[in-house]
């Protein structure tokens, strides 16, 4: 296990470090397509710092108020906030995770943060109301096990900043087509032609850039979770109970996108529950998910 916690912080930094390296690129060619062409470089990599720097310190934020979530508390949900506190004995973690709550009745779950000491999970009002003590208890113990073993940075920096870049993207496009034309005859270096040309590249691959970034976070972190939760619980019975659950309810989560499905811990998207997950799966299926924990009784 602490050898996962370490790979994952270092997958972080690869992450983190082609994210700057992509807003670059795309924020050089929006400053040439301006006609900024001479300082475009030094705003890019100005840019990129500092925008990689505060989606770091601000992602939970960012992914919070994306799912209009709010505080849960002990008057309104008093049995979530009770099988978090018993859930922080049998962890281990240190530092107790903000709880908040997402108003759509979708039972489904997520953690997020950059690190356990400023950490999140966030539950659905479906799983509260759908799911009965002991299946409760699996999910919380599920995030909580993400939250252990650091999966939450890499997945909360990767959605952001997958957002970001989608942004970034489209503002490129629609300069760029005003200026096609005003531009054609103007004779531009080498160099600042390949980084114009990267940019466009990064512009034609950004609406694919979500589920690649996604795929880069392992199917095995789900199966890690699971088996750290059934560590904290002791009861395998309750996670397979309440996975079958998620699995199958039929309602709609709004909030839910392309760019945070895979922070569930069942993606969010009817159509993608498949019996046998594959290549381009963000999670595994529940059924191998489920035969995984039964393997641990």
């Amino acid at each position: 296990m602490y050898d996962d916690i370490r790979k994952n912080k270092i997958k972080t930094g690869i992450i983190v470090a082609i994210f700057m390296a992509m807003i670059s690129c795309i924020i050089y060619s929006l400053c040439y397509l301006l006609g900024y062409s001479e300082i475009a470089l030094f705003v890019a990599l100005i840019f990129s710092i500092i925008s990689t720097i505060a989606t770091y310190y601000n992602c939970d934020k960012i992914v919070l108020a994306s799912v209009n979530a709010r505080p849960a508390t002990k008057e309104e949900d008093l049995q979530l906030t009770n099988i978090l506190d018993d859930l922080m004995v049998a962890s281990g973690v240190q530092s107790k995770p903000r709880l908040y709550v997402v108003d759509s009745m979708q039972p489904n779950a997520f953690a997020t943060g950059r690190n356990p000491e400023n950490a999140i999970i966030c539950v659905t009002k479906g799983l509260i109301e759908k799911l009965n003590y002991y299946e409760l208890e699996g999910v919380v113990a599920h995030e909580l096990a993400h939250i252990k073993n650091y999966d939450i940075r890499l997945s909360a920096v990767i959605s952001v900043m997958v957002g970001f870049v989608i942004m970034l993207s489209d503002m490129f496009t629609r300069i760029s087509f005003r200026r096609s034309r005003r531009d054609s005859d103007n004779n531009s270096g080498g160099v600042q032609l390949i980084i114009l040309i990267i940019g466009l590249i990064f512009l034609i691959i950004s609406p694919i850039i979500s589920q690649l970034i996604q795929l880069a976070v392992s199917r095995r972190r789900e199966f890690l979770a699971d088996a750290t939760a059934i560590s904290f619980t002791r009861n395998p019975d309750g996670l397979i109970s309440a996975l079958r659950k998620i699995s199958g309810d039929d309602t709609e989560l709004e909030t839910a996108s392309n760019s945070n499905a895979y922070m569930y811990i069942v993606t969010p998207f009817k159509n993608k529950r498949k019996k046998k997950s594959n290549l381009f799966s963000t999670h595994p299926s529940t059924s191998e998910r489920i035969e995984a924990l039964q393997n641990l009784r």
